[in-house]
């Protein structure tokens, strides 16, 4: 399936004579996912399929849940590996900081919403200076592409804006999917990579620098 390219001038909550954010309202809180959004893609999922012994293309946490205990005792062991090696050498995406500086200059609540593991997240955030007021890992199950993560990092920030003021950016299909499952805004950083699910986002970006471009506009020009 080819990628549409939304962008932040298309969409159906635009009209061609009308202002690009018609319809839009300002955002109060960003949700992030962080492996290949806020970090460059790093980890490699076939391999980790490979080494727990499950078929190729399965979402690995939902066939963990399958398991019995001496084989979820082992898929853990290799995804936590896979994860800590990742998490030790993670890079951030072009433009990371940048995107959260504007945020919190703007005055727009953050949170990061990911299925890796809180020791993990932990790992990279640490590393990079990165600081969150809401942090929700699979740990808090249920996990994306479920809406409750969503829910329960908008619980810690402490909002309860309407969901139009909510945005959820990602890089994968579940970010997507979790986002529309909860009512809010998704935005899908795209690496310039075609499009691969049916879930459609209600914008697309190529990487963190356009989505800086994207939050200058939206700040400005969207409705209060």
């Amino acid at each position: 399936m080819a990628a549409r390219r939304v962008g932040i001038a298309a969409g159906r909550d635009y009209g061609a004579d009308m202002g690009v954010w018609r319809n839009w309202q300002r955002p109060e809180v960003i949700l992030f996912d962080m492996d290949g959004t806020l970090t460059r893609p790093a980890l490699n999922f076939e391999h980790i399929r490979r080494d727990m012994g499950i078929a190729q293309g399965q979402p690995i946490l939902e066939a963990m849940a399958q398991m019995d205990t001496a084989s979820l005792a082992h898929a853990e062991a290799v995804l936590l590996k896979h994860e800590r090696d990742a998490a030790a050498s993670a890079e951030l995406n072009e433009g990371c900081h940048d995107v959260l500086e504007l945020l919190r200059v703007a005055g727009v609540k953050t949170g990061l919403v990911t299925r890796n593991s809180m020791e993990s997240t932990r790992t990279v955030l640490g590393a990079h200076g990165l600081d969150f007021a809401s942090v929700v890992t699979r740990e808090d199950e249920p996990y994306k592409p479920r809406p409750e993560p969503l829910f329960l990092a908008l619980h810690r920030l402490g909002v309860s804006c309407s969901r139009e003021r909510v945005w959820m950016v990602g890089d994968g299909e579940h970010d997507i999917q979790a986002g529309l499952a909860a009512g809010v805004r998704t935005v899908w950083l795209s690496h310039g990579w075609e499009r691969r699910f049916d879930a459609l986002p209600c914008l697309e970006v190529r990487d963190l620098v356009e989505l800086h471009g994207v939050f200058r506009e939206a700040l400005a020009g969207a409705s209060d």
